[in-house]
């Protein structure tokens, strides 16, 4: 969209005039700041609504909207945002036709066409976004001689190729494992949780080894891995159990050492991959052991606990970070369940997004990860029935791709907020308006700016003394960039 359009827009909802442009010879004067905007109601997604400069400002006034920024205090650096790669994902993109696909690959992996996602997510054996139970070995096999992954070579490893080839070849991928072989375990069964037997632990470590060299041999490098993606949910689907002391001895006995033995060593080890809940018991009792914790480089989160009662908890990263702060935390999955196709113009879908990264970033997280980036009409492919939303749902029957306002929503992180980019304080007077802000390796500030009511809000962004007028519109995203 052009920037006429989007300041027809702005006039037409009579909301906030954009400040005169004055000349300033203070430090900010030249500073120019451009605003990129999602709203309900409008056609604005990530669009440039034009440009705001600074003026001097004297002592802010409580009665008015202020957003505070303080590029001088900086905090954790950014490793990336992105979505997870599923098999899921994969099929449902194989049965796209080549023009959708390629739609696609842009959409999310271009930095200037895109959103520019650099994380991503995939799964060791299957997971609930499987068509089918899968593991790489045959029955019985704990020297791993018949280990293969010729199952992902139909759908997942080139899709995962093509993805790392539209990133601009380097995607920071790690993996999970949902359940090891069934004949690992106390129960015999891939699904229905369980636990892995005694006897079998050094087997399963060996198996993520053959698992990280076979993808590298694909041309897929693994950066890193979790544990055991949920170990406290005995689901329908893929499952595997541990208790806090369990993960912590595996961690401590087997994973780190073999990795480590194996000339592994630099792969990253994300201990938990479960709720915000339990995150800080788990965290306490795996990095209070300095045997175990000289493995794990981070603790991975999800924020499924809180979605019963519709108020998402947050704070629990935050314990963790003030506690462990040389542990990095990782937002490893997020989803909205219960797909609904006629719900795709939810627009809370996105708003979810939105408020979670916000908490999540000013509370020490230094990457944030999607769960399927594409799903098909039904929510799926999913051999249980766990159907759920994506940012983008891929229409096989027509062909066509289908953009929820989560992927808009993401977007103005990720399209905005670079790998290695630190973030910054911003500070907000009001809670109709939470904020976060980062600043880029290349200079530039990125102050996102979220409006979750159904009112417009006019707002002065503050930075060392100068500040600038806008709008937040009502039920919208904006991402400031600063330079």
């Amino acid at each position: 969209m052009k920037k006429t359009v989007a300041f027809s827009l702005l006039t037409a909802l009579s909301l906030c005039t954009l400040p005169t442009v004055r000349c300033q010879t203070n430090a900010f004067a030249e500073k120019q700041v451009t605003v990129y905007t999602t709203a309900q109601n409008t056609n604005l997604r990530i669009t440039d609504v034009g440009t705001l400069k600074f003026k001097k400002e004297t002592q802010p006034l409580e009665k008015e909207a202020w957003i505070f920024v303080d590029p001088s205090k900086r905090f954790q650096t950014i490793i990336g945002i992105g979505g997870a790669l599923t098999d899921a994902s994969a099929e449902t993109f194989a049965k796209l036709p080549q023009s959708a696909q390629k739609k696609f690959l842009t959409a999310y992996f271009d930095p200037q066409k895109g959103i520019g996602y650099t994380l991503a997510r995939t799964n060791i054996n299957s997971c609930d976004f499987s068509s089918d139970s899968y593991t790489y070995v045959a029955n019985h096999d704990s020297l791993l001689k018949t280990f293969s992954v010729a199952h992902d070579e139909k759908y997942r490893i080139p899709f995962i190729k093509q993805a790392i080839a539209a990133a601009g070849g380097k995607l920071t991928l790690f993996v999970s494992p949902w359940s090891p072989p069934a004949w690992m375990k106390d129960n015999n069964d891939m699904l229905h949780g369980g636990k892995l037997l005694p006897q079998y632990r050094q087997a399963w470590a060996n198996y993520y080894v053959k698992f990280i060299r076979v993808y590298a041999a694909q041309g897929i490098p693994i950066w890193g891995v979790s544990v055991q993606n949920e170990p406290m949910a005995k689901q329908i689907w893929e499952s595997c159990i541990y208790t806090a002391t369990e993960e912590r001895d595996f961690i401590k006995n087997y994973l780190g050492p073999t990795l480590q033995k194996n000339g592994l060593g630099s792969k990253k080890i994300i201990a938990w991959d479960h709720n915000r809940d339990l995150l800080y018991q788990r965290a306490s009792v795996v990095l209070n052991d300095p045997q175990a914790a000289k493995y794990v480089w981070g603790i991975g989160y999800h924020w499924y606990e809180s979605w019963a009662d519709g108020v998402m908890q947050f704070g629990n990263e935050a314990r963790v970070h003030e506690a462990f702060p040389n542990t990095h935390l990782l937002f490893t999955e997020g989803c909205v369940d219960s797909f609904n196709f006629d719900k795709l113009n939810d627009w809370s879908l996105g708003e979810k997004y939105g408020n979670s990264m916000i908490h999540d970033f000013n509370d020490g997280t230094v990457g944030w990860t999607d769960w399927n980036v594409l799903l098909d009409e039904k929510g799926g492919p999913n051999h249980v029935g766990n159907y759920c939303f994506a940012p983008i749902i891929g229409d096989t029957a027509t062909g066509k791709l289908i953009f929820t306002n989560i992927y808009y929503y993401m977007g103005q992180f990720s399209k905005f907020v670079r790998p290695g980019a630190k973030r910054i304080i911003s500070s907000s007077n009001t809670d109709r308006l939470i904020t976060t802000a980062f600043v880029n390796k290349d200079g530039k500030l990125a102050v996102i700016v979220m409006n979750p009511t159904d009112k417009g809000i006019n707002y002065h962004l503050w930075i060392a003394g100068k500040s600038a007028a806008t709008t937040s519109l009502p039920h919208s995203i904006s991402t400031l960039i600063v330079e």
